[in-house]
């Protein structure tokens, strides 16, 4: 979900895959024509532009017309408001940023405990975050649903999930956001998660009853976890709120693993899916040829 979590591999890691992209390179210059997908980049997409306003405005100049920034509700009031204004500027959406952090070297919270002191910290979390959405514009905001509590059985778990999902819905519906659970991989990045999967965020969602609760498809983590990623969404779909790329292995770009982001792509204009597809993960290759790399990318899976 961080900046911290993403694996940047080496340059020459996906050197071999740079001419089948060729074709999709953008053009030198600024005003590239926009995508036809709300693809958000976020600091570190260009590193090489300039701080966080820069990248967003060359992220516009390259026609992306989204942003995401994981890190937005730990940012000093004054520049969540200057990056809301230049997304503005610019025509850009804000797509999600994380509304309650958990303690990842800890394995904390854990939602479904007896103690439910973890719960109403929860809670406090998103009653924070809702202004901060608010100086964002932003309509999504990511929630992980903590850790499993090994001495409690699953299911009494789920159900306090499930208790505790409704209850931050009640507090984030007013403002027309939406939470979005992010289910995480457990064999590869995050062990000891409760939320593993798109269709157990689809049933906690169903459970939780909140226009306000809906789901995050991150597909590099449900491609590790699970595989299936079109039947997934198509049987899901009624309660994913969000959708985030990254390939598998390395979470990188598309192109450089294994999901084939083209047939995702037809799959999700077939769908007429307006909403913002975060692209979460690092570039392959560092410097500026990642960059133009990464453009490539999308340009080439855009054309789906």
């Amino acid at each position: 979900m961080t900046l911290s979590r993403r694996t940047l591999l080496a340059a020459g890691a996906a050197a071999s895959l740079v001419p089948a992209l060729a074709v999709g390179q953008r053009r030198s210059g600024t005003n590239a024509a926009r995508f036809s997908l709300a693809y958000a980049p976020h600091e570190g997409s260009f590193p090489s532009r300039g701080g966080l306003l820069e990248q967003i405005a060359y992220a516009a100049d390259q026609g992306f017309t989204a942003w995401e920034d994981n890190e937005a509700a730990a940012r000093p009031v004054a520049q969540q408001e200057s990056m809301a204004k230049a997304l503005a500027q610019r025509g850009m959406t804000m797509g999600v940023f994380v509304a309650s952090m958990p303690k990842w070297a800890k394995s904390r919270p854990l939602l479904g405990a007896n103690d439910g002191a973890e719960r109403e910290a929860f809670l406090a979390d998103i009653r924070a975050s809702v202004d901060v959405a608010k100086r964002l514009n932003a309509k999504r905001m990511t929630v992980v649903t903590g850790f499993m509590d090994p001495k409690v059985p699953v299911d009494i778990q789920t159900a306090r999930v499930i208790d505790a999902m409704r209850r931050a819905g009640d507090i984030v519906a007013p403002s027309g956001a939406a939470m979005v659970m992010e289910p995480l991989n457990t064999r590869t990045n995050h062990p000891g998660v409760y939320m593993q999967t798109i269709s157990q965020g689809y049933a906690v969602a169903r459970g939780a009853n909140s226009p306000a609760v809906k789901v995050l498809a991150d597909l590099y983590h449900e491609q590790i976890q699970s595989g299936n990623l079109i039947p997934t969404l198509a049987t899901c779909w009624s309660e994913i709120g969000y959708i985030q790329f990254g390939d598998n292995p390395g979470r990188n770009e598309p192109s450089t693993g294994e999901i084939n982001y083209s047939s995702i792509v037809k799959w999700l204009k077939a769908q007429r899916y307006t909403g913002v597809i975060g692209m979460e993960h690092g570039n392959s290759v560092t410097g500026r040829a990642g960059e133009d790399r990464l453009i490539a990318a999308y340009r080439a899976i855009d054309a789906a």
